[in-house]
């Protein structure tokens, strides 16, 4: 895996900080729940124990996960992103024509993306197929349900 992750500045910062608070703050917690568990005895019948022990193990593939993240992180410069074809960090205006209705959409990375803010990724089979694109496109998008068909609108820069 030595492909970059494209990230804002705002965005590698909260994964930073995210990654900062389960180092100095969850996993000393956590340790301190398998200390005291152990003290209870017999370590083969104690859930309390295990459970610890699971977490801790969850949050140390966690913590691997965001590490991975932050090495391969490379920071996309506001100044480099232009309006004139769909990249990260571009709000994309698109016309659904099988639906007859406009959406708007704004690319950000993997771990940027949230639907509900209608922030997709670039590495959706959708932000896939708007990549590239310019103003007066079709882009004709295969997805699980069918085909989507978007007229690309208008495209502003996002950062």
């Amino acid at each position: 895996m030595s492909d970059f992750i494209y990230m804002s500045k705002e965005a590698l910062k909260k994964v930073k900080d995210e990654l900062h608070e389960m180092k100095s703050v969850k996993r000393p917690e956590i340790a301190q729940k398998i200390s005291d568990a152990r003290d209870f005895g017999d370590l083969k019948e104690n859930a309390e124990y295990h459970a610890a022990r699971e977490a801790m193990a969850m949050l140390e593939d966690k913590i691997n996960q965001m590490e991975e993240t932050v090495r391969r992180a490379r920071v996309v410069d506001p100044k480099n992103i232009t309006d004139d074809k769909i990249s990260i960090y571009t709000k994309v205006t698109v016309k659904d024509m099988n639906r007859s209705q406009e959406m708007q959409y704004t690319l950000v990375s993997q771990e940027e993306s949230d639907f509900r803010q209608l922030k997709i990724s670039v590495s959706s089979p959708v932000g896939k197929g708007l990549l590239g694109k310019t103003v007066g496109d079709v882009a004709e998008i295969q997805v699980p349900a069918g085909t989507l068909k978007y007229e690309i609108l208008k495209i502003e820069v996002a950062l």
